[in-house]
């Protein structure tokens, strides 16, 4: 189905439910199904097309979630604006996918200037939380179109192969390319994380990490099972504690480093959680040693999924009872996992050769079923090349064990080759992030006349940390001593690419400056 029949199903349900609660407001499910057509319906009299592209740009706010739906329901396709990129790159973005229409919040003002005069396909500019010059607010703007319903384009089977949003990948390397989301592959992804994720009382989602990121289709996913939404701006521990406590929150998600922060957090303790169902973490690795300490502290609501912008977000899935169980020391190595293949998808091993492989065989991790995207946009030789051998390819590197658990072992390209051994990163910050006062590590490999590529870990050192010294001892006994960092750098933070994932090529540059390459 489309995204909008999911939500006008709950709001045929639950007309009178909270649907939003943000800035000392809140709206029901019909108030924003009303707003919805009317917003619709303005942008539908502006001359918008079927599937064209509305682009949103904003920090976390009620109006985003409202654009989004209205947008869904003209026929656009949505266009998710990372405000943590680049400018330039966003333009670039935006002139690839050739976004007609703006909506952005005021605090991004500049930038919509720019936007608009860099990128000649958009013809309307709506500010969503105040009039801007000449741009109308979101208010404003609806207000012309009055309240007309906006007719049905739907059709039998859900318009499954229309696009629901042209995404953007966060890779490090090259222009970003647009993930082609469709109606199919959306809908398939709100229907897993409704089953994996269900609830007998009304769901509370809380929603801190950017809408623009993998905090929307969670979101959505939300909406889809009746939830109340909290919103809050950004991600904050304070803010994020007492909203879990007094809205009686039962889902969440943030990335790993996010939650890092809350378990230092001097009140951590002191906070009600009883309500958590599903803590859900996602867009990289956590640390097995701090997912047992989140459990400790959270309670049984710590998951875990895995997915990609083209996987969409749920290709693998270990629920709270699988942590909760290994946290207690049962199989207390799935605590490294990201669990089991989900129900809509299958997922595999696979040689560089095409040949699927077997338990605790390493390989690449492929999958193929429903929340499969339709490739990238304008860009059919790269959707061939990520689809080889009737597959789509992660290009991350895993091992599945004979229960079926998966684990990330690394992406390809992180892989450390030294000495002729092949060392996967993810073992190595594992390691040292074991140790207590350790906030955050990243391997990487650095230029060695001896090895090819040295073992190098990049930490970030909170107080009681160990010297460099006890941390390559501690690794060489865990890990060996071919996979123990041959040098540690302790710095006070470790870059990121704009959604949030360790810039590994950006903390390799340093080291290989000067080389004719960037690893061995």
């Amino acid at each position: 189905m489309r995204n909008i029949d999911y939500f006008d199903r709950q709001v045929r349900l639950h007309p009178d439910r909270t649907l939003l609660v943000a800035d000392g407001q809140s709206l029901t499910y019909g108030e924003v199904h009303d707003l919805t057509h009317r917003l619709a319906a303005a942008l539908l009299d502006a001359g918008l097309a079927h599937q064209e592209a509305v682009a949103v740009m904003s920090p976390n706010h009620p109006g985003v979630l409202v654009a989004m739906l209205s947008l869904w329901r003209a026929g656009a396709t949505w266009i998710p604006v990372n405000t943590r990129n680049a400018l330039s790159d966003n333009v670039a973005y935006l002139n690839y996918v050739r976004a007609s229409v703006l909506f952005y919040h005021s605090h991004y003002a500049d930038d919509a200037r720019t936007v608009q005069a860099a990128v000649p396909t958009i013809r309307l500019m709506v500010c969503i939380d105040a009039a801007d010059g000449d741009n109308p607010s979101q208010d404003q703007f609806m207000q012309a179109a009055g309240s007309p319903p906006v007719a049905d384009w739907g059709d039998p089977t859900g318009n499954g192969e229309d696009l629901t949003a042209i995404i953007a990948t966060g890779g490090t390397t090259g222009p970003a390319k647009g993930v082609r989301v469709l109606n199919r592959s959306w809908g398939t992804m709100l229907e897993t994380i409704g089953n994996v994720m269900a609830v007998d009382t009304r769901p509370v989602f809380l929603a801190t990490a950017p809408l623009t990121h993998a905090a929307g289709p969670f979101t959505m996913a939300g909406i889809a099972m009746g939830a109340t939404i909290v919103v809050l701006p950004q991600f904050d521990a304070d803010a994020v504690m007492d909203a879990i406590e007094h809205h009686r929150v039962t889902h969440t998600f943030l990335p790993p480093t996010a939650v890092y922060t809350m378990l230092a957090h001097p009140r951590v303790r002191d906070v009600d959680y009883s309500s958590l169902k599903y803590f859900l973490l996602a867009g990289s690795a956590c640390a097995p040693e701090k997912l047992r300490q989140m459990v400790e502290i959270f309670g049984p609501c710590m998951c875990q999924s895995y997915g990609q912008t083209e996987f969409h977000l749920v290709a693998t899935w270990l629920s709270p009872q699988d942590v909760a169980a290994a946290a207690a020391g049962d199989h207390p190595e799935r605590l490294a996992s990201c669990g089991r293949q989900s129900y809509s998808v299958r997922v595999e091993l696979m040689d560089d050769d095409g040949n699927l492989l077997g338990a605790d065989e390493v390989g690449e991790i492929v999958g193929r079923g429903g929340i499969v995207g339709g490739g990238y946009f304008e860009m059919p030789e790269v959707s061939a090349e990520t689809w080889a051998h009737g597959w789509h390819h992660t290009g991350d590197v895993g091992r599945r064990d004979a229960d079926g658990f998966y684990y990330i072992v690394d992406r390809k390209k992180d892989m450390i080759v030294t000495g002729g051994f092949n060392v996967f990163c993810t073992e190595v910050e594992a390691a040292v992030t074991e140790l207590p006062g350790i906030l955050e590590c990243a391997a990487i490999g650095i230029p060695d006349d001896k090895w090819g590529e040295a073992v190098t870990a990049l930490v970030v050192a909170g107080p009681g940390a160990p010297d460099a010294a006890t941390i390559i001892a501690h690794c060489k006994d865990r890990i060996g001593s071919v996979k123990a960092p041959k040098h540690v750098f302790f710095k006070d933070a470790l870059p990121r690419t704009a959604v949030g994932k360790f810039d590994k090529k950006t903390m390799r540059a340093q080291y290989w400056a000067g080389q004719d390459r960037g690893v061995a």
